[in-house]
């Protein structure tokens, strides 16, 4: 419009004046001179006239006039300018500006008025005094277009002398020196900005439009960085300090204060605290969720959308997120820390409760997220794990064994479970290990949870191989003095259970933890666990009826003897000691309890007929012979009683064992010597396994049967045919009979 013109003008002439005034640096010392000599024009002027165009114009010559005496007295600044005067600086800045002046005027290219330009240049302490308040008060936006003016001002200047004279840096120095603290001022206002930036995830909580602030003023820069490069492209020209890339520093920043974030949960270390992984990792998952729901919901707001904002915080969460983890890995680990970790870094980041999370969704894929740590390094701590838990389990087996065997020589009896079988705690103990151990594994992967188990099944093999050793060893310390230990046979009995024990975990084991596929490289493992265990308890159990047979020595020595004939009650007394021992064998699991009980009963009638077989006693005539027969079937009745009352009638004579000695009582019952081969050779053919020298050993006995007789006997049973018992087995074949008989000695 006219009047916009006619201020122009005005402004214009005021400027020129001004710049006439100052046409040499001595001239500065009249600045008063002349302010005070405008001042009285300027009333002269409005007394006449009342014309806005001339009043603006004078008004602008006094501002002008006023800023600069302001500014001679500035002692600050002339203490910054060491080598230059500061009256040489006004004079080349009004230089400039007489030329910026008609530029702008005639071009009419920049929006400010001419007159706030200059009165902006004149009033640059005090104006960064301002912007140096605003500041401090945290009012960052004022302060930020203030230092913009300032920059515009200082930018336009340098453009202008580089376009008149690019190589005369000293006139360029002149204005960058003039200006100097404009760059304190930027460097204040981006330490603000820096904090904001650093609590944004808090700030933007408490108070987002601060954040907003902090964002616009960074965007602000971004497009004058973008500006000022296109004009070097265009000119060459570039004024100091830029491009200077405050997003690129905002993101640096944000990126720092994510690695400090994720590095400092770490309050505790292993010597502290055992746990201490764990609740490091928690701590992690906690914050980093939290932050990541937080700049989805609010932060996103406060950014514009191309700068994508939440995937870039995202991107650094996951990348500070991978660092750590693989410096955690580098560490020396324990097993159970490998676990924690893999499991953390396999399983629980993708889950729900951390990257997983509903609301992140859709913005976070956890498909696309790349490996926290590399299958290279994941493949190094399961080998690493491994190998630690095989020294880890063989050393807890051992200490299990030890700690057992402490047990068997205690003076109290061992517990019984829930069905009075006597029991130790140790195959309680290795399994709930194992259990531990795979449910550990079964966090991380499918494929782990099945190497350790066939790890923890191998590793059993070996332990029973120790175990049988330990019972065999107890066994023999027992035998060294049997007083001791004082409840060894119901610590042996523990022992034996204990392998019914192993065979049932074993079995629920692999059901629980194994896919079928794999059966098949176990079986082998599995038949030999079983075939170890059937030993110990095999061996158990012999050894606990070793026990019984030492006792009933003294009264086996009885049998076929003559005060056995004369009336001892020595089978009495067996049949009562095996009951009293039976009554502990109880307490022995049923399948061997079984077992057991056929055993002594086999053993029982092993030792009645090798008391037959030791020639102990020859019959003098047929009345020895009946009566001595008679006890021997009455005995044999006593030994099919009480075995079948110990195995609770489940466990029936089906050998036919008892009925042996019968069979052998009715040889030597026999009246008529002529029918003696028939008798015998019936025997013969119902226990094939009966050798000559038993027969001639029971004819001995007997009393009546001459060499002869005994060799034409034992001669002509060689080619008869044999019909044993389908159930029978050899029984004979343990029994040996002495070389040096008595009646041979007399000879």
């Amino acid at each position: 419009s006219t009047m916009e013109e006619t201020d122009r003008e005005a402004v214009a002439t005021a400027v020129q004046r001004v710049a006439g005034m100052l046409q040499r640096p001595d001239q500065l010392d009249k600045v008063e001179q002349y302010r005070r000599r405008e001042a009285r024009k300027k009333a002269s002027v409005e007394a006449r006239l009342k014309v806005p165009r001339l009043i603006n114009l004078s008004v602008c010559g006094s501002q002008v006039m006023s800023r600069t005496s302001n500014l001679i007295g500035n002692e600050e600044l002339r203490k910054n300018c060491l080598h230059i005067t500061f009256r040489e600086v006004i004079f080349k800045i009004f230089a400039y500006c007489k030329i910026v002046s008609f530029k702008l005027f005639k071009n009419n290219s920049y929006s400010c008025s001419l007159g706030f330009f200059l009165v902006l240049l004149l009033s640059f302490p005090e104006i960064v005094r301002e912007t140096h308040d605003l500041i401090e008060r945290g009012e960052l936006l004022q302060a930020h277009r203030k230092l913009m003016d300032l920059e515009c001002s200082r930018d336009n200047l340098m453009y202008e002398q580089y376009r008149m004279d690019s190589k005369n840096t000293h006139d360029m120095n002149l204005i960058h020196t003039y200006f100097g603290d404009m760059q304190k001022l930027s460097e204040e206002l981006a330490k603000q900005l820096w904090m904001v930036v650093q609590r944004s995830l808090v700030t933007v909580r408490r108070d987002p439009t601060l954040l907003v602030s902090v964002v616009r003023i960074i965007d602000r820069e971004e497009k004058i960085d973008r500006r000022m490069l296109d004009r070097k492209k265009q000119t060459g020209f570039i004024p100091p300090g830029r491009p200077k890339k405050w997003k690129e520093k905002m993101f640096n920043i944000l990126e720092r204060t994510v690695s400090t974030r994720i590095e400092g949960t770490q309050a505790d270390t292993r010597e502290s605290d055992k746990m201490w992984l764990v609740r490091h990792l928690e701590i992690i998952r906690k914050y980093v969720l939290d932050d990541l729901l937080v700049a989805k919901t609010l932060l996103d707001q406060c950014f514009p959308p191309h700068y994508d904002i939440f995937n870039r915080l995202l991107n650094m969460y996951h990348q500070a997120l991978a660092t750590r983890m693989q410096e955690l890995a580098a560490e020396d680990l324990e097993a159970n820390e490998i676990v924690s970790l893999l499991t953390w870094v396999l399983n629980t980041y993708n889950s729900a409760e951390m990257m997983g999370n509903s609301e992140l969704s859709p913005e976070v894929d956890v498909n696309s997220l790349d490996p926290l740590i590399s299958q290279n390094v994941v493949d190094q701590l399961l080998s690493k794990y491994m190998s630690t838990l095989t020294s880890n389990i063989i050393g807890w087996l051992r200490k299990a064994l030890e700690t057992d065997k402490k047990d068997w020589i205690k003076e109290t009896e061992p517990e019984a479970d829930q069905d009075g079988y006597y029991q130790t705690t140790l195959p309680a103990i290795v399994f709930q290990m194992f259990e531990q151990n795979l449910q550990v594994a079964a966090q991380i992967n499918e494929d782990l949870k099945t190497k350790v188990l066939l790890l923890c099944l191998q590793q059993m093999n070996s332990f029973l191989t120790r175990y049988k050793d330990e019972a065999q060893l107890y066994k023999e310390d027992h035998l060294k003095n049997r007083q001791y230990p004082q409840c060894y046979v119901q610590y042996m009995i523990a022992v034996i259970n204990n392998c019914q024990t192993f065979k049932e975990s074993i079995i629920s084991l692999k059901r629980k933890y194994l896919k079928m596929q794999v059966e098949d490289t176990l079986s082998i493992s599995h038949a030999n666990m079983d075939a170890t265990l059937d030993i110990i308890a095999k061996e158990g159990c012999s050894s606990l009826l070793d026990e019984v047979f030492m006792d009933l020595e003294p009264h086996l020595n009885e049998l076929m003897t003559k005060k056995w004939l004369m009336g001892s009650n020595a089978v009495g007394t067996i049949c009562v000691t095996v009951e009293d021992y039976f009554n502990d064998f109880a307490k022995i699991k049923k399948p061997y309890k079984k077992t057991m009980t056929l055993e002594a009963h086999r053993r029982v009638v092993v030792e009645y007929i090798r008391a037959i077989m030791l020639k102990r006693i020859s019959f003098k005539n047929a009345e020895e012979r009946k009566e001595g027969a008679e006890r021997m079937i009455k005995e044999a009745e006593q030994f099919r009683f009480l075995f079948k009352k110990l195995a609770a009638g489940s466990g029936e004579d089906t050998e036919g064992l008892c009925d042996i000695i019968e069979a052998i009582a009715e040889v030597i019952k026999l009246t008529d010597p002529s029918l003696l081969y028939l008798e015998v050779s019936t025997l013969v053919s119902k226990y094939p396994d009966i050798r000559d020298d038993h027969i001639a050993a029971l004819l001995t006995v007997r009393g009546d049967a001459s060499r002869d007789m005994k060799q034409t006997i034992i001669e002509t049973l060689d080619q008869g045919p044999s019909q044993p018992n389908p159930n029978y087995v050899p029984i004979f074949k343990e029994i040996t009979v002495p070389t040096l008989t008595v009646p041979k000695l007399l000879k």
